[in-house]
């Protein structure tokens, strides 16, 4: 009796430990802006649409500058509870009176975005929970994606969800979140994630030292022996705005 007591309690104690997945609905929205107005969106954004956004019970997750802005970009990332949470909430922030006076004071020296673009993700099962910075030195953050060979991403997710994640925490590198792309066309997901580092110089450093590592050489060969399992890697490094909540 005592015996099948003492399970029942370690079983309570691993479920309340137990990691629950974080089920809500990412959007990842890239901003391009006219020449010069880069300033005038992050002016808006730091005085008015971030707080209209969490009225409108969207929540702010991240924001970051690309370190090489050719496309004079924003890339920021938006949580909801649901995909009809999110719609619901841009119809009600899209005729919201206050946004659209900030919107016209804004514009008021010429358009400010030439074009967006959005990207909607769901977490992965092994993505930290993404919380807020508490330190007072901004990081380096590096998003990388991954296009899968076709009919792949799953032996890439397992290989990152078993190996990669830890080997990057080993060589200094901080996981951020990893999401599964949900594309419109019905095509293959993608696998995107952002890691931090102390700096663009430190990040390449780590991935150098990473990519000598006998313990990656030896998952990655054993991952790929039935052939590649990734077709193609981008990475951007990007800084985080003064307003990001993800420093």
């Amino acid at each position: 009796m005592k015996n099948i007591l003492l399970i029942c309690l370690l079983s309570i104690s691993f479920l309340g430990f137990a990691k629950k997945p974080d089920t809500r609905y990412f959007e990842m929205r890239i901003y391009y802006c006219h020449p010069g107005r880069l300033d005038a969106l992050l002016q808006r954004f730091t005085n008015h649409t971030t707080k209209i956004f969490e009225k409108h019970g969207m929540t702010n997750v991240g924001y970051w500058i690309p370190n090489n802005n050719t496309e004079n970009a924003l890339y920021y990332i938006l949580a909801y509870p649901s995909q009809a949470a999110r719609d619901s909430s841009w119809k009600h922030f899209g005729s919201d009176p206050e946004w659209k006076e900030v919107a016209r004071k804004s514009e008021e020296s010429g358009k400010i975005v030439a074009k967006v673009t959005s990207i909607f993700m769901n977490a992965t099962d092994f993505s930290p929970k993404i919380k807020a910075s508490h330190s007072d030195a901004d990081r380096t953050f590096e998003m990388r994606t991954y296009t899968a060979t076709p009919g792949k991403l799953e032996n890439v997710l397992t290989r990152f969800r078993d190996h990669t994640v830890k080997l990057f925490k080993m060589h200094g590198m901080d996981n951020i979140a990893y999401f599964t792309t949900i594309p419109k066309d019905g095509s293959q997901s993608k696998l995107l994630y952002f890691i931090a580092h102390k700096s663009e110089a430190a990040g390449k450093a780590s991935f150098d030292a990473f990519r000598l590592d006998p313990k990656w050489i030896s998952v990655r060969d054993a991952s790929e022996k039935d052939g590649k399992i990734v077709e193609k890697v981008e990475s951007i490094y990007m800084s985080p705005t003064s307003f990001s909540t993800i420093r």
